[in-house]
């Protein structure tokens, strides 16, 4: 929206003047500016090059007249045939399509160049007629919203969808970026380098997992991140971990759309990650006097953290968007999570058709991280094809019910635990019982390669491991046989220098 205010601003708006038409007693009038129709149209027929500037914002809605759309309709068709357009063409091709004498024949046509000099001024008077159409379609939806509210048998909330959907339209389709010289952009890209610090190994929003933020240098604005995985995986607790370190060691707002799980599950699964304590405990209650004097130690950072929580059930992409920007603007959010993407609704226009309704989707995700400038993290599902495969080793091709996910994202990252299979050591022999890989497939700006995490699975917690062999030599150093033995000397040596995702699965396989 704010990229069409910078459009129509280029424009000055005419100032008002007493009493219009408009404001009398005959009545209101749809905003219009005819006569600057019919100059545009003249100006269109006059110069060669002028269809050319303005094309980009104009379409035959804009005029408000029907005669005018037709004429306009003539000039477009000739620019697309790649015929010159002037008062002969576009009376020929009038006459082709049936609508000269509708228009009233060549006389009107003659009379629209005889209205204007030139076509200097020619972008100025678009802008307007833009603006006056823009205002004639807010009308016209407003209207349409009001008529349907009124309507005992409306759902209201298919009519906040048709608000959403149709004002949506109006910014999306009347929006055009600028151009921009190379020169400002090279100025704005080395200004962007001035102002990082040299030693500063993350550019975007930190992971907190050290060899992860390593390939990416943390998640980058405007990206879309994919992480994808079979349930069991623990999706939800590597969101949830992401999440906290983000917020809480280096306090960037963060917006989890949990489209699954209320918001009181997540926050009880963040209470057991900040203090250790079983989440089975929390949900029971049954905690001793230590439990409690641990609790509330540990609480007060989580408390303080800049997380904000929507469990909104079944969110449409156009709620979304509309929560999302409120999130940017009122509380300047760094990073969005959402679990997960399948679980998003389109604009009900795919009905029946859920590969399209996904792709729009995982399209719109990517158009709204650009908007907002912020990188959002999306979870996503795995198709049953992964556990035909020998080892289990999740793919690209994997990605359910849609190919447009790979498309539009950023990075696509693929959980996956070899334990889960029953996969107790890899291919050289090392043990992978207490590992869990983070495997980035795709990486538009960046490596592809595994990220080793160690995974405690009694804990539903992932954390830092700088890689597989390593936890061999906590099993030759304790002696453990178990992994869970593994995972609790583990805990204890790295809880320290780690960022772990302290939650119990409570038997939810995302």
């Amino acid at each position: 929206m704010d990229d069409i205010r910078q459009i129509l601003d280029k424009s000055t708006k005419p100032k008002k003047i007493g009493n219009t038409l408009s404001s009398m007693d005959y009545g209101k009038l749809p905003p219009q500016a005819t006569d600057l129709e019919e100059a545009v149209l003249g100006a269109l027929m006059l110069e060669k090059d002028a269809f050319t500037a303005v094309s980009d914002l104009l379409k035959e809605e804009v005029f408000y007249k029907p005669n005018h759309q037709k004429v306009y309709h003539a000039i477009n068709e000739l620019n697309k045939e790649g015929e010159p357009i002037d008062i002969l063409t576009v009376t020929n091709k009038l006459k082709e399509l049936g609508d000269l004498d509708i228009i009233g024949g060549p006389y009107f046509i003659a009379q629209l160049t005889s209205r204007v000099g030139s076509a200097a001024n020619i972008e100025y008077h678009c802008r307007i007629l833009l603006e006056k159409f823009i205002k004639r379609e807010l009308i016209r939806i407003s209207s349409e919203v009001t008529n349907q509210a009124f309507e005992d048998s409306s759902d209201v909330f298919d009519v906040l969808d048709f608000a959403e959907q149709n004002l949506f339209d109006v910014s999306q389709g009347n929006l055009n970026r600028a151009n921009t010289r190379m020169s400002d952009l090279l100025h704005e890209a080395i200004k962007n380098i001035e102002d990082k610090d040299g030693d500063e190994k993350n550019t975007g929003v930190p992971s907190g997992f050290h060899e992860l933020d390593e390939v990416t240098g943390g998640w980058q604005q405007s990206n879309l991140i994919i992480v994808a995985a079979r349930p069991g995986m623990g999706k939800t607790a590597f969101a949830l971990a992401l999440a906290r370190n983000a917020a809480i060691d280096y306090k960037k707002p963060v917006a989890i759309f949990s489209l699954e799980m209320e918001a009181v599950e997540l926050v009880n699964r963040m209470i057991s990650m900040e203090t250790g304590l079983e989440s089975d405990k929390l949900r029971k209650g049954q905690l001793s006097q230590d439990d409690w004097n641990q609790l509330h130690t540990n609480i007060s950072m989580l408390s303080e953290a800049p997380i904000f929580i929507n469990d909104t059930p079944g969110l449409s992409i156009m709620e979304f968007r509309s929560i999302a920007r409120r999130l940017k603007q009122q509380n300047d959010v760094s990073l969005i999570l959402i679990d997960y993407l399948q679980l998003m609704r389109g604009t009900g226009d795919n009905k029946g058709l859920r590969e399209q309704e996904i792709s729009m989707i995982s399209r719109s995700l990517k158009g709204i991280a650009k908007e907002l400038r912020i990188p959002i993290i999306a979870l996503a599902q795995l198709s049953r094809k992964v556990e035909e495969t020998a080892d289990k080793r999740p793919l690209l091709s994997h990605l359910r019910e849609s190919g447009a996910i790979e498309q539009d994202a950023d990075m696509v990252c693929m959980l996956y635990r070899p334990e889960y299979y029953g996969i107790h050591q890899d291919a050289g022999g090392n043990p992978t019982d207490g590992l869990a890989q983070l495997i980035i497939a795709k990486n538009r700006h960046g490596s592809i390669r595994d990220i080793n995490l160690g995974f405690i699975a009694s804990q539903t917690k992932f954390h830092n491991l700088d890689s597989a062999p390593s936890l061999s030599n906590y099993v030759r150093k304790y002696g453990a046989e178990d992994s869970s033995d593994v995972g609790v000397e583990m805990d204890k040596e790295v809880k320290t220098k780690t960022l772990p995702s302290k939650m119990n699965d409570d038997d939810i396989p995302f």
